[in-house]
C-alpha cells in the first residue's frame, strides 16, 4: 500500500488541486479545471510516460469534441426550456404529478422513477438542467428543501448513467478500459442493485444526509 500509494502520489494530488482551489476560493471550478489541465500534461509525460506528444494530441481532440457536444446539448436544452417555460409546461407537469397523490412520499417516487429515466438518457449536466427546468416548480409545490433536492438529482443522476439499456457513462468507460459489456455488466448491475440503489433511497427519504453539512458549516 506504501509503494503504491508513493508511485500514485502526483496523480493524487490532482483532486487536492481541483477542489483546494475551489473550496479555497482561489479559483472558479472552469478555472480550476484549467489549473489541472497544466499539471497534468507534464505529470503524464514526464513522470508516469504514459503519454507522448502524439497522444496528447489525440487526448486534445476527444477533449474539445466532449466539449462542444455538452456544448451543443446545453444549448439546445436551454432554448427548450424558455420554450417550456413560456408554455408552462413545468406548471402543467406539477399540476399533473400533484392529481396523482398528494403523499409526499409517493411524489419524490415518481420523480426519482423520471430522473433516473432522464439520467439513462442524457449525460448528467444536461440531465441536472433538465430536472431543475421541470421538477423545480414541484419541489417548491411540496415545500422540499433546494438543498436536499439537489442531492437528489445528483444522486439519481448518477444511477441513470450508469443504469442499461442506456447507460451513457457506462458504456464510455467500458470503452476507455477497453472491456467487453459481458464483463462489466453482471459486477455493475450487483453494485447497482446493492449500492447505489439504495443510497438514492436514503438520500431521498432522510433529508438530514444532505443537509447535515451546510447546516454544520454554513447555519443554513
Amino acid at each position: 500500500v506504501v509503494k503504491t500509494g508513493y508511485n500514485a502520489a502526483f496523480a493524487l494530488l490532482m483532486p487536492l488541486i481541483i477542489l483546494g482551489a475551489i473550496y479555497s476560493g482561489i479559483a472558479t471550478p472552469t478555472e480550476a479545471a484549467a489549473i489541472a489541465v497544466i499539471y497534468a500534461i507534464p505529470v503524464g509525460l514526464f513522470i508516469y510516460k504514459g503519454m507522448s506528444l502524439q497522444s496528447l494530441g489525440a487526448v486534445t481532440v476527444r477533449a474539445v469534441t466532449m466539449t462542444g457536444s455538452i456544448m451543443a446539448v446545453l444549448f439546445f436544452l436551454f432554448i427548450m426550456s424558455r420554450a417550456m417555460i413560456m408554455e408552462q409546461v413545468p406548471r402543467d407537469l406539477a399540476q399533473a404529478l400533484l392529481t396523482v397523490s398528494d403523499n409526499t412520499y409517493v411524489l419524490l417516487l415518481l420523480i426519482n422513477l423520471l430522473l433516473l429515466l432522464i439520467g439513462m438518457i442524457v449525460d448528467d449536466i444536461s440531465g441536472s438542467v433538465l430536472a431543475a427546468i421541470i421538477f423545480l416548480p414541484i419541489i417548491n409545490e411540496l415545500g422540499i428543501d433546494p438543498i436536499h433536492f439537489a442531492a437528489v438529482v445528483g444522486v439519481n443522476l448518477g444511477l441513470g448513467n450508469v443504469s442499461p439499456p442506456c447507460a451513457p457513462m457506462l458504456y464510455m468507460a467500458g470503452g476507455v478500459s477497453k472491456l467487453s459489456l459481458d464483463r462489466y455488466i453482471t459486477p455493475t448491475l450487483k453494485f447497482l442493485c446493492f449500492g447505489h440503489l439504495p443510497m438514492v433511497f436514503l438520500v431521498t427519504f432522510v433529508p438530514e444526509l444532505s443537509l447535515f453539512l451546510p447546516k454544520l458549516l454554513m447555519g443554513y
